[in-house]
């Protein structure tokens, strides 16, 4: 765990690069006016300010596509390169095309390390922290605006202010990036098992998750290959402890063994309850079940991709009450004394016992059949598949209590079907969970006195592995190959596509960068200058004093954050925070309704903007790059990313354009009311499409994506 701190840390360095370089451009443009006399010529002044945006935006188009080509690593290390030659040349500048050049050097740098940054900690981070480190990369980025601002208020209080030691600065700071970057990161290992480079990806995750035994998730890479295969479906599964009574005669088909800490120790088993069909349609999910009652989900203006991913992480107690349950997954009493239902099959001897496995087997026709553990094995009818190196794996925990197990399925009698192999991501109803107070590895569940008798249900995602039961290895061949553009196509990334892009767009119309590159102006025209023209200080010193305390309480609320990131989640926080937003620009808005005395109008002006700048960097600001490097493919999650952060450039410079423009025809009280509407349709856009993705692989995000973006049919 420390490992994967420190480079995920590590790999921040370079956004706090981006936060020092818009903390220092927003300082040091006023000297920068003053020597080249840029008063006069705004269009000038607003291309210096716009330079690095419009770089990057180019930048983004291509910075995806090339990642994915060449890698995660040799992207950040450039954007390194391109900090350090741009503080380089602006150290020298002796006139407005220099500075311009040196400008564009440093959009290449930041449009790398903001795209790919958050990539690159998602693709190593494990799903129980992933949200955590994720969140890193805006702590370093508004530490760098804080410290930035603590530099660039020291130097406007000498005589002679130097605009060009504010922003040449960097490329100090860029020579520590380019070390960590070049010998202590490395590559993701997601993109080397795309590029069939296994053996490099297994030496990068034994070192990032301190453990020998990585098969697991190697095997869940090399499935994430290939999401939505076919006829992927949710079953649903009774988890309940092993006796030998049930393990020999009570147990049905379609069932997984779960071994305890100690090898070949039978302690729990999941058995699958019925054989089910799914449909989707607009905003409800049905299941329906043989034998059974049909039981559906309330209808809701929600995405159905929402009320997916929500029924994995919700508590919510079903229709007409009764116990709190996952919504996929019926509960049933630990006291129902035949949990699996009256299904004759459920009673065929299938489970069973190491030793007489093959002895017992013989004869008994073509079933299906899956065991799973620390030291579990894949049975078929007639062959043990063994789970070591490059087989199928032997650690079948993916991390955030889901387990990747398989299942063989052969051809029946007198049925045409294809023999192979089903992937299946189990993962334990949310009300177990707090019951049994940790799910985080079925293989490793220790059965206490206490657990004894004790069921809960658990639900599965089921389709066609890439691995068959003649090739069991994961090899290079086995990698599905296609072009990304081909990717692209897929309904679930369409779907991926909106919600990325809605929150890019969104973002942006709330109106943070019109507060970040303007937040000067802004106090300067409430006044602050005269609020603090008691300490002695200049109007200028007095606006860049504001902002170091602005940063300064960004902090802990990216603390907060950091904290709650995987605990609350990240709908939770962008639902809970929207709001304040709102209320503090209702209040910018609402104020210059009363007479309030200067220096009131000014305090309440600081707070407003502080308040909305810190919790914007809560959730708003952080949330959306963390959700876009979380939803998509590792095939085509680079052009995706890139896709996203493209419509954010393009966001970016028509704000950044156009405030000085609106703040002259609206006023500030228009533009804060411009920025309300904003935040309101992001609060709407959030309930109603973001899902829910804290604690889950990103192979199982996708694979939600892709299941729950399938046209309204029944899934058999």
């Amino acid at each position: 765990m420390r490992e994967i701190v420190m480079i995920a840390t590590a790999a921040t360095l370079g956004n706090l690069l981006v936060g020092w370089d818009s903390s220092t451009i927003a300082g040091g443009m006023r000297y920068i006016k003053q020597e080249f006399n840029l008063e006069t010529d705004p269009t000038l002044e607003g291309l210096i300010v716009s330079m690095s945006f419009l770089t990057g935006t180019f930048v983004t188009i291509f910075s995806g596509t090339v990642s994915d080509m060449f890698g995660r690593r040799p992207m950040l290390i450039t954007s390194s390169i391109m900090f350090f030659l741009s503080g380089l040349v602006m150290l020298w500048a002796p006139n407005v095309p220099v500075v311009l050049f040196s400008r564009l050097l440093n959009g290449i740098a930041i449009a790398l390390a903001i795209s790919l940054t958050p990539l690159y900690i998602s693709e190593i981070a494990p799903p129980d922290i992933r949200g955590l480190l994720n969140t890193l990369p805006m702590f370093s980025s508004s530490l760098g605006m804080f410290l930035a601002y603590i530099l660039v208020f020291s130097i406007s209080l000498m005589d002679s202010p130097s605009w060009r030691g504010m922003l040449g600065i960097v490329s100090i700071h860029s020579v520590a990036y380019f070390f960590l970057a070049v010998f202590y990161l490395p590559e993701s290992p997601p993109w080397l098992v795309s590029k069939g480079r296994i053996s490099e990806a297994k030496r990068v995750l034994r070192r990032i998750r301190g453990v020998e035994d990585v098969s697991g998730e190697l095997a869940l890479l090399a499935e994430g290959m290939n999401p939505g295969g076919e006829a992927t479906t949710i079953e649903e599964y009774i988890i309940t402890p092993a006796s030998e009574l049930l393990s020999n005669k009570e147990a049905g088909k379609d069932c997984i063994k779960l071994y305890g800490p100690n090898q070949g120790e039978l302690s729990m088993i999941a058995q699958q309850v019925t054989r089910q069909s799914s449909t989707i349609s607009g905003g409800m999910l049905t299941i329906s079940r043989q034998g059974s009652t049909t039981s559906h989900v309330s209808y809701s203006i929600k995405d159905n991709i929402v009320n997916l991913f929500s029924s994995m992480h919700e508590n919510s107690p079903p229709e007409g009450g009764g116990s709190r349950g996952s919504m996929l997954i019926s509960k049933v009493s630990s006291n129902d004394p035949s949990p699996f239902g009256t299904n004759d099959n459920l009673h065929t001897p299938l489970l069973l016992h190491e030793g007489s496995a093959m002895e017992k087997d013989k004869g008994s026709g073509s079933r299906d059949k899956l065991t799973m553990g620390s030291n579990s094995n894949l049975r078929s009818n007639t062959e043990l598949i063994q789970g070591a190196g490059g087989d199928i794996p032997k650690n079948t925990n993916i991390g955030g209590g889901w387990q990747l197990v398989y299942k063989s399925i052969e051809a029946t009698e007198g049925v045409k079907k294809e023999a192979g192999l089903q992937r299946v991501y189990l993962h334990a109803d949310s009300s177990a969970v707090s019951r049994q107070g940790s799910f985080t590895s079925i293989s490793g569940y220790d059965l206490h006195a206490e657990h004894v008798g004790e069921s809960f249900p658990a639900a599965a995602l089921v389709s066609r592995s890439i691995l068959s039961t003649k090739n069991k290895k994961i090899k290079p061949e086995v990698i599905p190959k296609r072009a990304s553009w081909e990717g692209l196509l897929d309904p679930g990334v369409k779907r991926a596509l909106v919600v990325g892009i809605g929150l890019q767009v969104l973002q942006q119309a709330s109106g943070i960068n019109g507060f970040i590159f303007y937040a000067p102006q802004i106090l300067d025209q409430a006044g602050v200058g005269a609020l603090l023209s008691n300490l002695g200080i200049s109007s200028a010193s007095s606006s860049l004093l504001v902002n170091v305390v602005t940063t300064f309480c960004m902090l802990p609320c990216i603390a907060i954050s950091m904290r709650l990131m995987d605990i609350s989640g990240r709908r939770s926080i962008m639902l809970y925070t929207i709001p304040i937003l709102i209320l503090s620009l209702m209040i910018l808005v609402l104020k210059d309704l009363f007479h309030l005395s200067s220096i009131l109008n000014a305090a309440i002006t600081a707070i407003c903007v502080v308040t909305y700048e810190s919790i914007f960097c809560m959730g708003f600001g952080v949330i959306p790059n963390i959700i876009s490097a979380e939803i998509f493919p590792t095939s085509v999650r680079g052009i995706c990313i890139s896709i996203c952060l493209l419509t954010y450039w393009i966001c970016t410079l028509i704000i950044t354009s156009l405030f000085p423009f609106l703040l002259q025809l609206l006023g500030l009280t228009g533009v804060f009311g411009l920025f309300v509407v904003g935040c309101i349709v992001s609060w709407i856009f959030v309930y109603l499409k973001v899902p829910e993705t804290k604690g889950m692989p990103l192979e199982v995000i996708i694979e939600f994506f892709a299941f729950g973006s399938k046209p309204a049919e029944t899934i058999d």
